[in-house]
């Protein structure tokens, strides 16, 4: 199925798709038409048929995007519409050309698609004289050819602006993103600092007491050592903590619920087990809602690490019709004072607030901690 994907051109305008068939499709029972009344042709029947069948083949193929590849497939394709007037479509192939044109303009800009096409409406004002028609029959042509290829050229320039600005939509989307994760890196490596400076001002001030004491009280001296120890330890748990905390909110390019199902499993090996479950049709979310998701799982596998005693935090993201939850819960000892915002909750209710959501944590009455996150949804699907 893979291979086949080609076929199925997201960048191909769908009206452009109708056109071509609809005129494919006048040519053949023209064709077929032809075969019945006058069979004293057979070589300009074979051939128009050979032709009129080549063109329906490199349709699909046709790119209409630089990113696809298959460039020559444009000229090509461009050449059999040409020469299905050589061939006896008897002018029928006109929107085929125009489309082939239009598929240019995709390709290498307005300005080859224009120059094109203005040649292509000379020739046909010249070519009905030059077989016996008259100038009026050629003018006519032109100035018929003329108002399609206006109406073609609008058509392509407007889907190309439409095109481009979709580009910079999502450009500016990826910039917000990138934006909001420094912004949230920036605040945890300030909470960071002041986390682990506490410990290392603590210890400095064990040590310099351990200093102080060794001669007059050498067993307090050892004691504050100890403690110095001890706090080390704790320095270094949290600096762990704190660097996996850091890490990009897209991991190896995930986003959305693969990005929350990877930051789970990045807590294997903590001491801890995590399982983590997408629940309802999933739905593609905003940056800023994300980010908030993210954080709060993160918040709460971090807080069950270091609180709650904890040996199982189960997270569950559920999509609804018009908002996304998000419940993380440990069965842990529970702690009233993380309710009350520790280690940044209040912060991250502030942020759901802001995004029209809401976040509440306490704890649960069958024991250990819960945290749950409401935010609204965009309404677009993933």
């Amino acid at each position: 199925m893979a291979r086949m994907d080609w076929l199925r051109d997201a960048d191909r305008p769908s009206l452009f798709n109708f056109v071509f068939w609809a005129m494919t499709a006048i040519l053949a029972a023209g064709l077929a038409q032809a075969a019945v009344t006058r069979p004293a042709a057979p070589l300009q029947i074979v051939l128009f048929g050979g032709n009129l069948a080549l063109v329906a083949a490199l349709w699909p193929a046709l790119p209409w995007s630089r990113t696809r590849g298959r460039l020559w497939v444009a000229p090509l394709f461009l050449a059999t519409t040409l020469t299905l007037g050589v061939t006896g479509s008897a002018g029928y192939h006109l929107p085929l050309i125009l489309l082939a044109v239009a598929n240019l303009a995709f390709l290498y800009g307005m300005r080859v698609a224009t120059a094109i096409l203005s040649c292509v409406v000379v020739v046909c004002a010249v070519t009905p004289p030059l077989v016996g028609s008259t100038i009026a029959d050629g003018l006519v042509q032109a100035a018929g050819m003329g108002v399609f290829s206006a109406f073609v050229l609008g058509m392509a320039a407007s889907t190309l602006e439409a095109r481009r600005r979709r580009e910079e939509a999502q450009g500016l989307l990826e910039r917000i993103r990138e934006l909001a994760v420094a912004e949230e890196r920036a605040r945890m490596a300030a909470e960071m600092h002041d986390s682990v400076g506490h410990h290392l001002t603590v210890i400095k001030m064990g040590l310099e007491n351990a200093e102080r004491f060794r001669e007059r009280r050498p067993d307090a001296a050892w004691g504050e050592v100890r403690q110095a120890k001890e706090l080390t330890v704790e320095a270094l748990a949290d600096a762990r903590r704190w660097v996996r905390a850091l890490r990009p909110l897209a991991l190896d390019g995930r986003v959305g619920g693969a990005a929350l199902e990877r930051l789970a499993a990045s807590f294997d090996g903590t001491g801890i087990k995590v399982s983590f479950e997408v629940r309802g049709e999933e739905r593609r979310l905003e940056a800023d809602t994300e980010l908030v998701l993210y954080r709060v799982l993160q918040e709460g596998l971090t807080n069950a690490l270091r609180h709650a005693k904890a040996e199982h935090v189960h997270g569950t993201l559920t999509f609804g019709d018009s908002q996304v939850a998000l419940v993380v819960s440990d069965d842990g000892t529970g702690r009233d004072d993380r309710s009350r915002g520790g280690f940044g909750l209040s912060s991250l209710a502030d942020r759901a607030r802001a995004l029209g959501g809401t976040l509440a944590g306490g704890n649960r009455p069958g024991g250990g901690f819960e945290l749950r996150a409401e935010l609204p949804l965009s309404g677009v699907r993933a």
